[in-house]
């Protein structure tokens, strides 16, 4: 009879020692995957001082037209009302596709169209989907590399950008910072996270966003992050969104627009 063999000890998270890819060398990967584009619009109040027929005609074209994209196969696009909950900007399009060509291709379009003279675009930000180096071993909804967004009733969106000195620590200490950091969310189970990256093709590192039910528990959720150890590498995270989930019709009642019937 052979001797028992003491249970086997459970193994650590796996780090990954070269998250750069300088070390092993990694070769450039074009693989496609999503780029996102949060598009920011704000509307002229000179637009809702024209005659009632031209804002009903333009309103009704605005709407048609978004619906036109939204039935595209190469692009997801997702609306959100923000009126009444940022004097900056009236209205969110997040848009998801395989490339960048399908927003600007969409942005002529609306820039052509007779409401697109009345938008001003205060903010947008571009990055690209990819799988965290931190959560190659915790499963939670938005860390695939493949998304559906649009689950929840609020949509929470900020840009983000890490210190510099966070960047020189070890893989291990920034690997344990971020362990604290997804216990300390493990409670929040419906609030839903995506971030995604835009290291060289825009402003921030990446573009951080939320998908939830319920503000308040958005609110308890970054106040508890505020007391871990990885917040102290935070050097912006702001302006900070809050958007209503809502289809064009209802943004342009929002907006005192007469939508279509």
């Amino acid at each position: 009879m052979s001797e028992s063999q003491p249970p086997a000890r459970p193994r650590g998270p796996q780090v990954d020692l070269d998250p750069s890819g300088q070390v092993g060398r990694k070769e450039p990967d074009r693989a496609q995957r999503q780029f996102l584009n949060y598009a920011f619009f704000k509307l002229d109040p000179a637009f809702r001082r024209l005659p009632a027929a031209e804002r009903t005609a333009t309103a009704r074209e605005f709407e048609d037209l978004i619906a036109a994209w939204s039935q595209r196969e190469d692009l997801i696009i997702r609306t959100y009302s923000l009126v009444g909950l940022r004097s900056d900007c009236d209205f969110l399009i997040w848009r998801i596709a395989g490339d960048v060509e399908r927003f600007q291709e969409m942005q002529a379009a609306m820039n052509g169209s007779p409401l697109g003279a009345y938008l001003a675009q205060p903010f947008s930000f571009l990055s690209l989907q990819r799988r965290s180096q931190y959560v190659n071993r915790v499963t939670h909804p938005g860390e695939t590399i493949e998304m559906m967004p649009g689950q929840g009733k609020y949509l929470f969106v900020y840009p983000f950008v890490k210190t510099r000195a966070w960047y020189n620590l070890s893989p291990h200490a920034r690997q344990g910072m971020m362990d604290e950091h997804i216990s300390a969310s493990n409670p929040f189970n419906d609030v839903r996270i995506n971030t995604s990256y835009s290291y060289g093709i825009d402003d921030q590192e990446f573009v951080v966003s939320f998908d939830a039910d319920y503000p308040q528990e958005f609110v308890d959720l970054v106040g508890r992050l505020r007391y871990t150890e990885a917040s102290l590498y935070t050097l912006r995270d702001t302006p900070m969104f809050t958007c209503a989930k809502a289809e064009m019709a209802t943004i342009l009642r929002h907006l005192g627009l007469p939508a279509a019937e």
